[in-house]
Order: C-alpha cells, then structure tokens, then sequence
C-alpha cells in the first residue's frame, strides 16, 4: 500500500487468499489484516472484505500512539488518564499502544529476612528500569506518531534511564509528552512538554486549608527520590507557611517511609506537629495505619492529609481530606498537547497546568467540635 501497490478505496485480498499467497496460518493473516486495521492503513467493511483508506498515511505508525506509564500499578491517577486518553485517540483515528514497565505492585514487607527483602526490591527495581527501556525501543520500531510518557521515579538511577528513554524518543524523531511530572528536579524543565497538575497551586491550597483550621506547626512527609511534582509540592506549602509568617525550612521535610514504626516515631511524633502534608494518598494512606497502630487518634491528635484523591480515600479508616487530580482535564490537555506536537515538532517546549481541588473530609479535622 504506501508503495503504491493498492490505491485507496481498493479491495485487498481476502485472508484465504493471503494465507495461500504467503504460507502463512489463517490466525496469522488475520492479526496482519488487524494490525492494518489499527493502524489506519485499512478499514473493515461488513460483507464486502478489508479496503485501503481514502486518505492512506506515509507510515503506518503514523496512526498510533504509545502509552509509556511504567509505574501506573502503583499510582491510580495513570490508569485514569490513560484510559480516557485511549478514549480520546479513538475520537481522532488514532490506534493506542498501552504498555506499562511493571508486572506486579512493588511490595513494602518489613521484618524478619528484610535484607533479602530489599535486595529483591533492587532486582525488582532494577527489572522495571530496564522493561521501561525495552518498551521504549518496542515503541521506536513500531514508528509510533508519538508518545506519552510518566517518568519513573523512586528509584536510584531514574534520572539516568529517564533521559536516555528521552534522548532516544528525540533521535528518532517520535513527539514526546510528559504526563504529571517533568524529568527534571522542580524547578528545572527539561526539554519535553509536560502536563500535569498545578501543583505548586495544590501545595498552597492544602496549607491554606491548614492554617485557616488554626494549625501552626506543619509537617510533610514524603518517600525518597519522589518525583518533581512532590517538590513543586513541598514549594506551594512553603509558600502558604511562610506568607502566613510562619519559619519553615528544611526541616519541615521528612522522608521515609510511612510504614516503618520506629521510624515515623522518631522523626515524625518526636516533632508534635499539629498537622502532616503526605505527598500523595498512598502514602497518607500507609501513614495512617502506623499512627493508628501506635495509638495516635487522626485527626484529634494528628491531622493527615494527601494529594490524587484516590478511590480509595473515602474507604480509610478516617476518610482522608485530599487534593484532586483533574485525570479527565489532565488528559484532555495532554492530547491537545500531542496534536500540537505531531503537527508542529519545532513548537516551544511548553508546559500545561491544570487548577487543583481541595476535597474536604475528616481526616484533617475541619469537622473537629469547636
């Protein structure tokens, strides 16, 4: 077909036909015939057979689009997005290549043979590292139109494998979008569009939230290597604080982990803040049950709130006061940002913000008694 060989409109031959023709199995010749169909090459005519498009592309992958999400088990907002942004391609022709890095959650189990424990967390670690990079390269073969990708985070080397999953994508001339966060350390860009939540704005409305319920001595608390979005975090809280004229430094940060009781008691309850800012609701959501496990009463004592607004946010013990992810806007505008890309690949480098919410429920006190 993009020799030539059959014009648009023209019938191609049956899949009897190209089983004869090639020697090939009858599954087979219908996967090729598919493939073609979704990559918009040849559309399906009830009763009448495959035809060659109207308008038939310069490359078949032209038509496609690729999802590289390689840590959307383990962050629900991902599995949103991607899916309204597979809804959205559809509405434009496009066909959709979901691959994720991952083939199971990343555990977190503590205790006896906790060595061995985290040194298969490494290996796990090291395996998701290295499928994102052969998902890149699956996707550079297919001549995908473009891509949308999440940068890993939580890891020692993800600034290394990010930006040289980036660096491929540009050498082969594939449109990249960031989605949620950007490769860079806040408050550096890189050199793709990103789009994702304001989160700075998000930051800010969350310690507003704070203040206003009389709470001065704030807290954060976020796992190490966390992605740029968590600093952008950490900078809106900033701001909140010290306008409020509030001293919040460093100090202010702790990272951990949320699950680890010695740890949480020594660097978090030795403080006494009146109110701790997780950098997103899994982790509020682990920091909850090893505060209630230590006696803590959330939010008469400690109040706890988060960031995404899971699903699962209202089924916690104390539903948790959280700041919502727009997924539909975020995809919406990352598509745009891709059609724009596609069309124009020596645009600015830009990035899209989406206004943050603030869901309000128990876990950060607001219904307390006066």
């Amino acid at each position: 077909m993009l020799a030539g060989d059959y014009g648009a409109g023209q019938r191609l031959p049956s899949e009897s036909a190209l089983v004869k023709r090639f020697g090939v199995s009858r599954p087979t010749a219908a996967r090729a015939l598919k493939e073609l169909v979704l990559s918009g090459l040849v559309e399906r005519r009830a009763g009448a057979g495959s035809f060659v498009v109207e308008k038939p592309l310069a490359a078949a992958g032209q038509r496609q689009l690729g999802l590289l999400i390689p840590q959307w088990e383990t962050t629900e907002i991902f599995e949103m997005i991607c899916g309204q942004l597979a809804s959205l391609a559809r509405t434009q022709d496009f066909a959709v290549q979901w691959s994720s890095a991952r083939g199971r959650d990343r555990g977190s189990g503590k205790g006896a043979g906790e060595e061995r424990a985290g040194e298969g967390q490494e290996a796990r670690e090291a395996a998701e590292l290295a499928q994102a990079e052969r998902l890149c390269e699956e996707f550079i073969e297919r001549k995908v139109g473009g891509v949308f990708f999440a940068p890993l985070e939580l890891s020692r080397q993800q600034a290394e494998v990010n930006h040289r999953i980036g660096e491929k994508f540009r050498q082969a001339g594939i449109p990249l979008v960031l989605v949620d966060r950007d490769m860079e350390r806040f408050p550096h860009r890189g050199a793709f569009d990103v789009v994702g939540m304001d989160n700075v704005a998000a930051g800010h409305l969350v310690a507003s939230h704070l203040l206003k319920l009389g709470c001065r001595r704030v807290t954060f608390f976020t796992r190490p290597m966390s992605a740029a979005t968590v600093a952008a975090r950490i900078t809106g809280v900033r701001e909140a604080l010290v306008g409020a004229g509030l001293e919040w430094g460093a100090g202010g940060v702790i990272e951990g982990d949320p699950s680890d009781a010695a740890f949480v008691k020594s660097s978090l309850l030795k403080r006494k803040p009146e109110a701790c800012i997780c950098a997103n609701d899994r982790t509020a959501a682990e920091l909850l049950q090893t505060l209630l496990r230590a006696g803590v009463r959330v939010p008469h004592d400690l109040r706890v709130v988060g960031f995404d607004d899971v699903r699962y946010a209202t089924l916690m013990a104390v539903p948790l006061t959280t700041v919502h992810q727009p997924c539909d806007e975020i995809a919406a505008v990352a598509f745009d940002a891709m059609l724009r890309r596609i069309a124009d690949p020596l645009a600015p480098v830009c990035s899209f913000f989406v206004a943050p919410r603030l869901v309000v429920r128990e876990s950060c006190g607001t219904y307390l008694p006066r």
